[in-house]
């Protein structure tokens, strides 16, 4: 298999970065174009309640800036000797971005960090991930956080 656009989402966690490390290595080892996506959880969308969008509108633009900072940061730490990166921060509920993205793009291979959630917290979160292995059309990688 040849996987020629990978995709790794972020959520700039611990999980993340141990699938952002697996992502740069198969990048490397393919010559894959790597895609680093964020998504803005869009509070509106996910939860179907009106919210004030003049409030709101400040609050993500922050929030991209520091979006934007956190992916070059990311970029520099492993990917140093790395050119062929192209990155974006998508607004919206995080699966369906990912997977609307990853469509879009016609990823060959998604790698994303998972926080292994039970109980009530899985059902209080949900899991991306398992939204994203489920809905996805091309292969997922999931690397678990490393334990505290």
């Amino acid at each position: 298999m040849d996987f020629k656009k990978i995709l790794y989402p972020t959520d700039f966690t611990d999980g993340s970065a141990a699938a952002r490390r697996m992502a740069a290595e198969l990048a490397r080892k393919y010559g894959s174009t790597l895609y680093i996506v964020h998504v803005l959880y869009d509070i509106s969308r996910a939860t179907g309640w009106y919210v004030p969008h003049v409030n709101l509108e400040e609050l993500y633009k922050d929030m991209e800036k520091t979006a934007n900072m956190h992916i070059r940061r990311e970029m520099l730490e492993d990917l140093r000797d790395y050119g062929n990166i192209e990155y974006a921060v998508l607004h919206g509920v995080p699966a369906e971005e990912i997977l609307r993205f990853a469509q879009e793009k016609g990823i060959d291979l998604i790698v994303m960090g998972t926080h292994g959630r039970k109980g009530l917290d899985k059902v209080l979160f949900g899991s991306t991930a398992e939204k994203v292995v489920r809905g996805s059309r091309c292969p997922v990688l999931t690397v678990r956080a490393p334990e505290a």
